[in-house]
């Protein structure tokens, strides 16, 4: 994964810039949210691979798919990726976009997964636990894992806490 970033950061900043300069941040944010979501698609990376379809129908198809999507910058940005051969890279360049864009809007994107639903009451002194230690604006999402059995994962970024009880276990378990 780490050879994907180095080579995806240079698109995603040479973008993050751009979208600075227009103030169209959202709209890549968007832009690149679908490309990723095309590519992801087992036939159209298959179709990416195969040296029979040549470069030139691949992103035909692609820019089919995609037309109603983006707009003359993001079709263009689609080009570059394809006739670059870095078109695999679409998932990792959202990625590094997106956290490029949280940094400069003083937010972060955090994952919560509990075994059980969570009280807003629970939730809100979560959220200023985690904007506390974190030191910036929490986008939360939250997921309900029964398998858990208890307590909470939290992802923030490349952080994870565990206080789960399953993970508790699984410590206890390695300790012994």
């Amino acid at each position: 994964m780490s050879e994907l970033a180095t080579l995806a950061r240079p698109y995603a900043e040479a973008v993050f810039k751009r979208a600075k300069e227009t103030g169209t941040a959202a709209k890549w944010s968007d832009s690149l949210a679908f490309i990723a979501t095309v590519m992801r698609d087992d036939v159209i990376a298959e179709t990416a691979e195969n040296p029979k379809i040549g470069r030139d129908r691949f992103l035909n198809l692609v820019l089919d798919i995609c037309q109603e999507q983006l707009d003359q910058e993001g079709q263009n940005f689609l080009k570059l990726l394809v006739h670059n051969n870095r078109i695999k890279l679409a998932s990792a360049i959202a990625q590094i976009y997106d956290q490029l864009k949280a940094d400069d809007e003083g937010y972060i994107d955090v994952e919560v997964v509990s075994a059980f639903f969570i009280a807003d009451e629970q939730l809100n002194h979560l959220t200023a636990t985690l904007e506390r230690n974190l030191k910036k604006q929490v986008r939360m999402t939250i997921f309900i894992d029964r398998a858990l059995i208890g307590g909470l994962v939290v992802r923030a970024g490349d952080k994870v806490i565990d206080g789960s009880i399953k993970g508790q276990l699984q410590q206890l378990a390695k300790r012994l």
